[in-house]
C-alpha cells in the first residue's frame, strides 16, 4: 500500500493525515518541524504518553483541554501539583482520566526541572539524540536505536511513560527526524526547516 494520498489541493501527502479531518492541518503545519521550546517539547512528551493505548485523534481533539488542565504544560507549575490536583484532574472529563498517566506528567515535570538545572534546557538534552540520517524508509518502523537510547536516558532520570515507541512518535512530531513519506509535499518543507534550525546546546 502506498504511503501517499492526494490532498484536497491535489498534492501528495502522508496517507495517515487523511484518516481524520483535523489531521491535515496538524500534518501540514506541525508534524515533523523542529522545535526548541521547552514547554512545547514537554507538552508533546506528555501528550504522547497519554496517547499510549489510544488514538492520536482522541488526544488531538482534547489538546486544548489538556493545556487548560495542566497549566499550559508549564513544567515548573505542574511540578508543584499535589494529590488535590490529581483528584481534580481525575474529575476532568475534558482529558484522559488515567491516574497513572496524570501522576506521570507531574513526576515528569519535576524531573524536567531537575534536568534543566543540570543540562541547561530540556531542548538541549533532547536534541543530543537527533539521529544521523539512515537508509530506513520513512514511516517504516515505530522505534529506532535513538528512540530506545533516549527512552532509556529519560527513564534512568526517573521519567515515566516514555517507552521507545512513545519517544519515537515524539521524535517524529518534533522534527528530530523527518519522517514525512518520500514524495509527500511537506517532506521538503520540513527538511528545509530542519536545515535552517539552530540546534540548542
Amino acid at each position: 500500500m502506498s504511503t501517499l494520498l492526494p490532498g484536497l489541493d491535489g498534492q501528495p501527502r502522508c496517507r495517515w493525515c487523511a484518516s481524520a479531518p483535523e489531521f491535515l492541518a496538524y500534518h501540514d503545519n506541525e508534524w515533523g518541524y523542529p522545535v526548541s521550546d521547552d514547554i512545547r517539547l514537554f507538552e508533546k512528551l506528555c501528550l504522547e504518553s497519554f496517547q499510549s493505548g489510544l488514538s492520536w485523534r482522541t488526544i488531538l481533539a482534547k489538546r486544548e483541554n489538556f493545556r487548560a488542565a495542566f497549566a499550559g504544560f508549564d513544567f515548573r507549575k505542574v511540578a508543584l501539583f499535589d494529590e488535590a490536583d490529581v483528584l481534580r484532574l481525575l474529575q476532568d472529563s475534558g482529558i484522559v482520566r488515567h491516574r497513572g498517566k496524570i501522576e506521570a506528567v507531574i513526576n515528569n515535570a519535576q524531573r524536567t526541572c531537575e534536568l534543566v538545572e543540570t543540562e541547561g534546557s530540556l531542548a538541549a538534552f533532547l536534541w543530543r539524540f537527533e539521529p544521523e540520517e539512515d537508509a530506513v524508509a520513512p514511516q517504516s518502523r515505530s522505534t529506532s536505536p535513538t528512540s530506545e537510547a533516549l527512552s532509556k536516558a529519560l527513564r534512568k532520570r526517573g521519567w515515566k511513560f516514555v517507552g521507545p515507541t512513545t519517544v519515537y512518535a515524539f521524535m517524529q512530531a518534533m522534527g528530530l527526524i523527518n519522517d514525512h513519506a518520500a514524495g509527500c509535499v511537506m517532506r521538503a518543507k520540513a527538511e528545509a526547516a530542519r536545515a535552517a534550525f539552530r540546534r540548542p546546546s
